[in-house]
């Protein structure tokens, strides 16, 4: 009889290797990925013909967004970033800017709030994950707001994950409320997944 692999426990283990590897990357190693992580972003919003994105604020040891942001709200591109509640849904405000540190430690944007429904008028949304596999399933940080988000959307458009080029593995665990995305965003490029 094979004993049953646990998820959550390989999750856990996975998400603090993730963070050893982040914080041993530090500012400076987050900083030296910044411009090819950009250069990808600009690339597919491109090429979705993206007229607005629904992105997020980085912390200092995730692949950085904020250049992209900047890129964005320069070449007339709207920017959704979240607002995460304790209910589990995120709020919306548009890019301008200014940051506040949110709920959960992490920084916000401190423009005018838009509800949850906002998320709809998205062409295309770049999320943060602390790993992604070949076939495209996600791992976020265990609080499920951008799982929930991507299994509520009526109609989603093309969904890719930010991640460090040694994060994007040949699997990841997984569970049913998981959801796969299109494609991963790396410093060394833009993988697109097969889907069948």
């Amino acid at each position: 009889m094979t004993e049953q692999v646990d998820p959550v426990a390989q999750k856990r283990a996975l998400r603090q290797m993730v963070r050893d590897g982040r914080r041993s990357r530090g500012v400076d190693g987050a900083q030296a990925a910044s411009s090819a992580i950009t250069q990808h972003l600009i690339e597919i919003t491109r090429e979705h013909e993206a007229t607005t994105v629904a992105t997020y604020l980085s912390t200092p040891d995730e692949p950085a967004t904020r250049p992209y942001l900047d890129w964005a709200m320069q070449n007339g591109i709207r920017v959704l970033l979240p607002i995460s509640r304790m209910d589990g849904l995120m709020d919306w405000a548009e890019y301008d800017e200014t940051e506040i540190e949110g709920d959960f430690g992490v920084p916000e944007p401190g423009g005018d709030v838009l509800p949850p429904i906002a998320i709809e008028e998205a062409d295309l949304i770049i999320l943060p994950a602390s790993a992604v596999d070949r076939e495209g399933m996600r791992m976020g940080w265990g609080r499920g707001f951008f799982d929930k988000l991507l299994g509520s959307m009526e109609h989603l458009p093309p969904a890719y994950a930010l991640v460090y080029d040694e994060e994007f593995l040949p699997s990841v665990p997984s569970e049913p409320h998981d959801h796969p995305v299109v494609g991963v965003v790396t410093p060394s490029g833009i993988h697109r997944i097969e889907t069948n």
